[in-house]
């Protein structure tokens, strides 16, 4: 049975650490006269935004089975791994390795800066992943509506279950929060992280605006900042909810095409990138990312 809690029992036990940020409108994430900015074109279908600890930006284009890096000093893309199993998910580990999600192999995988692989663990669903700051993984199966978990030492176990499309995922800035995406639905689905990994708690605490007449938000991959607002690529656009979870407003698409994730780069943290269909885009803000590889 799933225990269902309401928004303001889930907000009262887990933003205490918020409670000063009482408004947060798109003004002050957003630059005056600073729009979208073409990073990267040419692709099939971009994915798996990551950012490493010196802010540089990767994603991949996973027809093409490529993880590319986009340098944030020269501005340069180059491919980062050819051939490394059509990975969807991509992010940073404590060890500074990049840790990806391979949907189709039901793999997930880890690749050192010298793109050598290491298989972390088999036989589980792999869409997207998150890791904490101690090694563990977090991975969102589509097929089965359920979301795994992978301990530092590798053991898998399945820790949510009964969520209709989970696609993104990600953990609040404190890691005592994890939130994941329900592309067929309108909820983001957040969940208390016990101390051994486990999910409890499970609540609809987010609402994303619909597409008129539709039913799915789109929702995809996510991202939080260091105010603890939280960003979703969907179907409308990049949707902003503030640290009460409350919607702030979207963030207009770059391109009329699907918009799969967003996730904060730079040196500072501070720039927007979005993974669109067959190009990558970006844009500077007033907002500074997290950095997910420091170990705590």
């Amino acid at each position: 049975m799933i225990r269902l809690f309401t928004l303001s029992s889930f907000v009262a036990l887990f933003t205490a650490s918020l409670l000063h940020a009482q408004d947060m409108p798109l003004s002050d994430v957003l630059i005056d006269g600073e729009g979208w900015q073409l990073v990267s074109e040419g692709h099939k279908f971009t994915e798996g935004p990551a950012v490493d600890a010196a802010g540089n930006f990767y994603f991949v284009d996973v027809p093409s089975d490529t993880i590319f890096k986009h340098d944030v000093e020269s501005g340069k893309t180059s491919t980062f791994v050819q051939g490394a199993g059509k990975c969807s998910g991509l992010m940073f580990g404590p060890d500074g390795r990049l840790y990806a999600s391979q949907n189709a192999n039901r793999k997930v995988i880890a690749i050192d800066a010298k793109g050598t692989i290491e298989v972390i663990a088999e036989e589980l669903g792999a869409n997207d992943l998150v890791v904490d700051s101690k090694g563990g993984i977090y991975s969102t199966d589509p097929k089965e509506h359920q979301v795994w978990y992978v301990a530092p030492g590798g053991e898998k176990r399945v820790v949510a279950k009964d969520i209709e499309t989970p696609n993104g995922i990600i953990l609040w800035g404190d890691q005592s929060t994890l939130v994941v995406a329900d592309t067929r639905g309108k909820h983001l689905w957040a969940f208390r992280v016990e101390a051994d990994g486990s999910l409890t708690q499970r609540s609809p605490i987010y609402t994303c605006r619909l597409p008129l007449g539709e039913t799915a938000s789109g929702a995809d991959g996510m991202t939080v900042d260091s105010q603890g607002r939280l960003y979703v690529a969907t179907a409308l656009g990049v949707q902003m909810f503030d640290s009460q979870c409350r919607i702030s407003g979207v963030i207009l698409k770059p391109q009329q095409a699907f918009l799969s994730n967003v996730v904060f780069a730079g040196k500072d943290l501070d720039v927007m990138f979005v993974t669109t269909a067959d190009k990558v885009y970006r844009r500077k803000t007033k907002a500074t990312g997290l950095r997910y590889t420091s170990k705590k």
